[in-house]
């Protein structure tokens, strides 16, 4: 499930921002980026997140700056050193008898002779403003994905409304199957010119038997009707169900399957090709849901 929010803090003389935004992801995967002076919050930040989010990629972006929104990192340039360097530098060349042309741009690529500083003297000053900023851009966040789930929560039940009434009409061809079968059978026969004096013939009626067992699906229809009904019961809950929606996908593929492959009937089959047509798009849209 997708989502955005944003949340702003001032305390202590600093600004603080934090964005978190997501996109669709079966696990929950937290990557948070934060100033390198304040590394060791990650955790922090991670935690208060989990106990929002159970789903998705999410991805938490801190920014930190002084109150007036300059930058915490400041250049400092070891003078001392590069006077050092510089000199010795000279030496060398003087010593080797070669052309000294130190630019400021060799001199500055000494290690140690410019490096960035941090501005922030206590991290933990910060940490407030950060959990602060943190739950403002959940708050956001999660109402965004709320509305999206709503509006996922009315197309899977137009899914499974569809998938309802394919499969009463399933059930109400299904008993249609074996007369047809027989009164094909007898064509058969017929035209095959083999002679069946009584309709109660035993191999006529072993073979009747073997059909209504291979093709026989009022196991797969009551599961299904379990399933939908589960799938109600699911659709009410408070709790995050996307794992659980995924799961009970799997398991009405399984017998829509099953019913595709028993099903000697065109018109069944018809159906079959519904209720596949209509279950992927419920799987695909399974994969949103917190």
């Amino acid at each position: 499930m997708t989502g955005h929010g944003r949340g702003d803090s001032l305390q202590h003389g600093y600004k603080v921002a934090v964005e978190i935004s997501a996109v669709n992801r079966k696990q929950l995967e937290i990557h948070v980026n934060l100033p390198r002076e304040f590394d060791r919050l990650e955790s922090a930040v991670k935690e208060r997140v989990q106990k929002k989010v159970s789903r998705g990629r999410v991805t938490v972006r801190v920014s930190v700056q002084t109150a007036k929104g300059e930058e915490l990192n400041r250049v400092v340039i070891n003078r001392e050193l590069a006077l050092a360097s510089a000199k010795q530098l000279r030496g060398i060349a003087k010593e080797a008898k070669v052309s000294s042309d130190l630019s400021i741009e060799a001199l500055l690529r000494i290690p140690g002779v410019i490096r960035s500083e941090s501005g922030v003297e206590n991290t933990d000053e910060v940490l407030p403003s950060i959990r602060r900023a943190t739950d403002q851009a959940l708050k956001g966040f999660v109402a965004m994905r709320t509305a999206e789930g709503e509006q996922l929560a009315k197309d899977l039940n137009n899914r499974i409304s569809a998938m309802t009434k394919a499969v009463a009409r399933v059930e109400r061809r299904a008993p249609k199957v074996l007369t047809r079968y027989r009164q094909q059978l007898l064509e058969r026969i017929k035209q095959a010119k083999v002679e069946i004096t009584d309709p109660d013939d035993d191999r006529l009626l072993k073979e009747l038997v073997l059909f209504a067992d291979r093709s026989d699906i009022s196991e797969e229809l009551t599961r299904l009707a379990s399933h939908f009904k589960q799938f109600k019961q699911i659709a009410a809950s408070k709790t995050p169900v996307g794992r659980t929606l995924d799961f009970l996908a799997q398991e009405l593929n399984r017998e829509v399957n099953t019913i595709g492959s028993k099903a000697n009937d065109t018109d069944i089959s018809k159906d079959v090709v519904v209720l596949k047509t209509e279950l992927e798009k419920f799987r695909e849209q399974v994969q949103n849901v917190e």
